[in-house]
């Protein structure tokens, strides 16, 4: 973390998501106070009259709102609950630092996400080293798994998908409250609002702290998991049936068929009349099940500039690949169409979640 002086963090709120917390807690607030912060928004996300104790502790500090939701509904949405209070309460604020209520989050970090914060408009990420050797093999494995996937999807290099502590200019609270999901998927589709709209952010090194093997977590491997990558395995579906339905059209075409056209050869036909009856499918099963986006005119058009741009590039890279290497047969033909269409899914991804399917545009935003 480079030093940024004795920037005022007075302005700046910390939210604090909190499910059955501990002391752990209590110490946390106590520390940031004595930091310097003056605006702190727990959330008690439906912990339940146990931890009654614990939360008045939280009241007792004149620093700290507190927030309730009577039912658990989830870090995410206990985060969206405290942000909208910030956006409706702190209008004068210059933004807010997101940190864990397990004490996982250093307070000279979380003071100094706070900091950069005040100093330029990024977004913070508050980053973990994960090459330590005490790290839980689990977290180890869950976040480069994760950030492989956000590099191949989305060309985005995160150190630390996972992390909690996030400090967020004002100016971009409207937007990344927009995010979907109401648990930790929230965090992550965070991430993706990033990318999908160029918004700025920064990456920033934080002490690695985890406490008894992170046996507080409160994150569930398989549910949880399956949320999170939940738009990157529906677009695998949709991309997967539409792409089966590609390659059988391609391969009937070249065994069976003969190019109407004397200008057009057969590679080019085939690709044309594959791709015109699985793009339909895709478009229909992306627009409805991936991205969540209306049906209309402009992603319908913008959706079609992509196919044609693709149906080209494949088909004249398969053409090529042919002709070098003297590639007579369907079949083979066909494998070369998959190899390059493979390659090309990536691609199509980051720009069907950055342009075709942009909900901002569509609203006029």
């Amino acid at each position: 973390m480079r030093e940024k002086g004795n920037a005022d963090i007075s302005k700046v709120s910390v939210i604090i998501p909190a499910y059955k917390p501990d002391e752990k807690l209590i110490k946390l607030l106590g520390e940031l106070v004595t930091i310097g912060f003056t605006d702190i928004l727990v959330v008690n996300d439906g912990s339940g009259e146990a931890f009654a104790p614990i939360f008045e502790k939280v009241r007792a500090f004149s620093e700290c709102t507190l927030l309730t939701h009577e039912e658990n509904k989830g870090n995410g949405m206990a985060l969206k609950t405290a942000m909208s209070f910030f956006a409706e309460h702190r209008k004068d604020y210059t933004g807010v630092v997101t940190a864990d209520a397990d004490g996982q989050h250093l307070p000279k970090d979380i003071a100094a996400v706070a900091q950069e914060v005040t100093g330029q408009s990024k977004v913070i990420l508050g980053v973990r080293d994960f090459s330590k050797s005490d790290i839980p093999a689990r977290s180890v494995a869950g976040n480069r798994i994760t950030s492989a996937v956000f590099a191949l999807f989305f060309g985005m290099k995160l150190k630390d998908t996972q992390t909690g502590l996030r400090g967020i200019p004002a100016k971009y609270l409207e937007t990344l409250l927009a995010a979907g999901g109401d648990r930790y998927e929230y965090e992550t589709n965070q991430l993706l609002m990033l990318n999908k709209y160029n918004i700025p952010y920064e990456q920033v090194e934080i002490a690695t702290v985890y406490i008894d093997e992170n046996q507080t977590s409160h994150f569930h491997v398989v549910r949880d998991s399956l949320r999170i990558y939940g738009l990157i395995l529906k677009y695998v579906f949709s991309s997967s049936a539409s792409f089966v339905i590609d390659a059988l059209l391609f391969y009937v075409v070249k065994k069976w068929g003969v190019s109407p056209f004397d200008f057009l050869p057969l590679t080019f036909f085939a690709s044309l009349v594959a791709r015109a009856v699985s793009s339909v499918v895709n478009y229909v099963l992306n627009a409805k099940l991936v991205f969540q986006d209306n049906v209309n005119r402009a992603t319908f058009v913008k959706y079609y500039i992509l196919v044609v741009v693709q149906i080209l590039i494949s088909a004249l890279c398969v053409f090529v690949l042919e002709n070098t290497f003297e590639i007579l047969s369907p079949a083979l033909s066909t494998v070369l169409k998959i190899l390059v269409d493979t390659i090309l899914f990536f691609f199509s991804f980051r720009i069907q979640h950055k342009w075709v399917f942009d909900s901002r545009k569509k609203d006029g935003e």
